[in-house]
Parts: structure tokens; sequence; C-alpha cells
């Protein structure tokens, strides 16, 4: 377990590496993120620290959520999130956490909540074929046919593949090369698409590191 980082996803593009082929990247605004809180093994049964990330009036925060920053006197956040570390030893309230905690070739986790889509058929949320196009099939096209049980059981099995919401979880994408990164602006150029939309909050940690 490992202290990591917040960011903003702030879409994808492509450079070239040094054999002059075109990898594809997310850049990720990540941090910097300043530590708001600690917990402990002894006061909280587990050791984390709080991070906060990105800029917000704080009139825009309630009560609850002002105070934790006016306790240790610190300028308010947008976004609080715990990371598990093995020991709080070296972190201390007020501390920024930036990019430069990772290096460039390192493999991370990406955790953030994929794109809403809204109530999905069966054909876009689960990829099933639909029905025939032609010969016959009357208002079938896109239906997920029969749903299988008789008068026993009489009821559908929970975690049935049937149409409903699609999107809009929590989705961690696991193993991620970091390919550049660029302390001065605070960005990170990680290979591949991460989850969310444009502007969405990441949590970025090193592969093998858990909550």
């Amino acid at each position: 377990m490992s202290v990591g980082i917040l960011g903003r996803k702030l879409g994808m593009t492509q450079i070239y590496n040094e054999e002059g082929v075109a990898v594809p990247v997310t850049v990720v605004e990540a941090g910097p993120c300043v530590i708001v809180d600690i917990r402990d093994e002894a006061r909280n049964g587990y050791n984390a620290i709080v991070a906060g990330f990105g800029d917000v009036k704080p009139g825009k925060l309630t009560k609850p959520f002002k105070g934790v920053f006016e306790k240790h006197n610190l300028e308010p956040k947008r976004w609080l999130r715990e990371f598990r570390v093995e020991s709080v030893e070296g972190y201390e309230i007020g501390q920024e956490i930036k990019v430069d905690i990772f290096e460039k070739g390192e493999k991370v986790d990406v955790t953030g909540k994929s794109k809403g889509k809204g109530y999905a058929g069966v054909m876009k949320r689960h990829n099933f074929s639909g029905g025939p196009a032609s010969h016959g099939s009357s208002k079938f096209h896109r239906q997920p046919g029969s749903a299988g049980a008789s008068s026993y059981p009489g009821h559908i099995f929970k975690g049935k593949t049937m149409p409903g919401r699609l999107g809009n979880e929590r989705v961690t994408v696991k193993g991620l090369t970091v390919v550049d990164l660029d302390t001065e602006n605070n960005l990170l150029l990680i290979k591949g698409a991460i989850p969310g939309p444009r502007n969405g909050l990441v949590m970025i940690r090193k592969t093998g590191s858990s909550e």
C-alpha cells in the first residue's frame, strides 16, 4: 500500500516515442494534492492519509465539509479521498503530494467513474446480437428474447442480463504505463484510455497498492 494522487482527466492525444511510433495517451492534471487529515491505527484502526484536490469557493461547501479545512487552517478543496498506507510516518497535515511521486515507465492503477449512458437495451448493455433483421421478424430486432423460466422456479434469477442503467459506475483499470510526466505543469501522460468523462476526477495509484 502506498500513497497515490488525485487528478482531473483532460482528454486524449498521441505522442511519439524514441522509436518514432505514435503512442495514444490520456493527459491527466495530477495534483498537487494537500494532506487534509491522517488516519492512524491507534485512533481509527487503519493507516491512511486524506488528500484534497481541486480549488473551490468556500461558499460552495457545506458547514461540516468547510470545518475539515478550517480545523487545520487549510485552503478548501473540492474533492477529498483516502489512500491506505502501510505507515503514516513521514506524512503531515498540509504536506503536498505532487506528480513526481511517479516515474516514467512505471505501472499505475487508475480509478474513476465511467461515463453514464442512461437506460440501455441488451444489445448496447450486454452486446446481444438481437433478433433477425428480416424473414418474418416483426418488432423483435433489438429485443432480448425469452427470459427462460417456466412454472418452476417461476421468477427471474438475480443477475440476469436484462436492460437497465449503463455506466456511471466506479471502474478501475490496472497496469497502465506512465509514458511521461511534466512536473512544472502537474501533468501525467498515461498510455491508453482511463475511465470517466473529460474533466472527471480520477485516483492514480502505483500498481499493487490497495485502498
